[in-house]
């Protein structure tokens, strides 16, 4: 008995030991988002059509982006680098190239909206930071967290 209680607990001990290699992805801090989204409304209007983002500052670590992936489909994604501490340089920006986003600090980290994981030269192992996105009627959706 007192064996298999020594083997458990070497298995339980051995299975919390664990060795976190991504302690950058804990940048981010769990900051309130409680947001509408209207996409009638003329700064949502965007979002009625896939593919497109729109970015909504003052929700999150950053501001967040919205990325409308197809017609049922709606992403809410922290715009804040989740490989970086917060500093002028880490809210991630629009680049003209679809769904890809990057911050403005010297690494230039891309993520992609579609997915939120990072790629391109300087690839992470951090992913985007989303937030829950539910439908409720009439092109409108609740973001949260």
């Amino acid at each position: 008995m007192k064996k298999l209680l020594l083997i458990l607990s070497g298995i339980v001990f051995l299975g919390c030991n664990k060795n976190d290699d991504n302690v950058n992805c804990n940048f981010l801090f769990d900051a309130g988002v409680n947001l509408t989204v209207n996409t009638n409304l003329p700064q949502f209007n965007q979002l009625q059509f896939p593919g497109n983002g729109v970015f909504v500052s003052g929700q999150g670590n950053n501001g967040i982006w919205l990325w409308r992936l197809n017609s049922s489909i709606l992403y809410a994604w922290d715009a804040a680098d989740p490989s970086h501490e917060p500093s002028a340089c880490s809210t991630i920006e629009d680049t003209g190239n679809g769904d890809i986003v990057e911050c403005g600090c010297e690494d230039a980290n891309q993520y992609s909206l579609a997915t939120g994981l990072g790629f391109g030269e300087n690839t992470q192992p951090c992913t985007l930071k989303p937030y829950r996105v539910e439908a409720i009627g009439n092109n409108t959706f609740f973001v949260s967290n």
